[in-house]
């Protein structure tokens, strides 16, 4: 299915019921006094994250959502019932903002994860709440307050560990099949990949971590060319990027060159993904002789001024990419052991 990451949605709660203006009339009891019942309270909207979704594809035919109301409230004392809460399920993964004014409201990260988006309205009073020594027979009530109405953007961004970075063609999808149970499209033509995958990516019995494939990016990306515009969110949650270049590009470009852009692309969107740790990965290593690969890929590094981890690969001969992803979970494990240590210590 493909995927659909933004939307813009309407939510309205329900408006409480009004208060009830009654008096008591019974056999045998003349003076019975005010007797009007409350009213309901409105439904509130939220939303619920669902791990078993992975789209907001639903919302792009279906955007207006509204609760029940509250009933109004009654001779007898009766008060209106409260009108039901509507639940919006939404994926794991989602971020709710209220497009007024631009805030955050929440970002809805685990299974189950709840958020209010809409209040409900307050049910008006009915008369006997007016009932006083110097007004025996009230005659006012108070309505319903209207329920919250919200416009809201919701914007999914995917729940990765790692996320592949680089150029059309760069062999994304092809590591991403390689390592994984993933089956994204692969051809010889750029933009094959339209939407990111994720792949699950086992090195061991209970030792994993999930992978993006992030469609490619062009220069001119954050400014909304190409494709990879749409999708460079999804690579502010991973905690490591992979970046693959071509180790010697068949378009007679420059790897360092293809680099450089990459890197101006994701400082242009946001400077903080340039201080995620990122490696970078010599891919297609299979198009030449091992000693012209490490020659190639030496080259490249120099000229970049490269100082993080660098590997040399091949993800359609499956050359190199068992030990590579056997690093990225040996340093995920660490990450999350230090940030364990640490919240321990808050």
């Amino acid at each position: 299915m493909k995927l659909v990451d933004e939307v813009e949605i309407t939510v309205t709660a329900g408006k409480g019921g009004n208060g009830c203006v009654g008096f008591r009339r019974e056999k045998f009891i003349p003076l019975g006094g005010p007797d009007g019942g409350d009213g309901g309270n409105g439904g509130s909207v939220w939303l619920r994250a669902d791990e078993n979704l992975n789209t907001l594809v639903d919302f792009r035919h279906e955007k207006l959502f509204r609760a029940q109301r509250g009933e109004n409230g009654m001779g007898r004392q009766k008060y209106g019932k409260a009108g039901e809460d509507l639940t919006i399920v939404v994926p794991v993964g989602t971020q709710v903002t209220n497009i007024a004014t631009d805030e955050l409201i929440g970002d809805l990260t685990r299974h189950d994860d709840r958020l209010l988006v809409a209040q409900g309205g307050k049910g008006g009073l009915g008369n006997m709440h007016f009932k006083s020594s110097t007004n025996r027979s009230p005659r006012q009530s108070t309505p319903g307050t209207e329920g919250e109405e919200r416009e809201l953007r919701l914007e999914l961004k995917l729940l990765a560990d790692v996320g592949l970075l680089g150029f059309p063609n760069a062999g994304k999808s092809t590591l991403i099949r390689a390592v994984s149970a993933a089956t994204p499209k692969v051809a010889d033509y750029p933009f094959t990949t339209l939407y990111p995958n994720l792949g699950v990516v086992s090195v061991e019995p209970h030792r994993s971590f999930v992978i993006a494939d992030i469609p490619g990016l062009i220069e001119g990306a954050a400014d909304g060319a190409g494709l990879g515009a749409l999708f460079l969110r999804h690579i502010q949650r991973t905690g490591l990027l992979l970046h693959l270049v071509e180790i010697e590009p068949l378009d007679g470009s420059s790897a360092a060159g293809q680099v450089r852009a990459i890197e101006h692309e994701l400082e242009k969107f946001e400077a903080g993904l340039m201080e995620k740790p990122r490696w970078l990965l010599f891919n297609k290593a299979d198009l030449l002789t091992k000693e012209d690969a490490k020659i190639q890929a030496e080259k490249t590094v120099a000229e970049l001024g490269w100082t993080g981890p660098w590997f040399i690969i091949s993800g359609l001969a499956h050359e190199g990419t068992r030990e590579v992803m056997l690093r990225v979970q040996a340093f995920l494990d660490e990450q999350r052991l230090l940030e364990q240590e640490a919240a321990e210590q808050v």
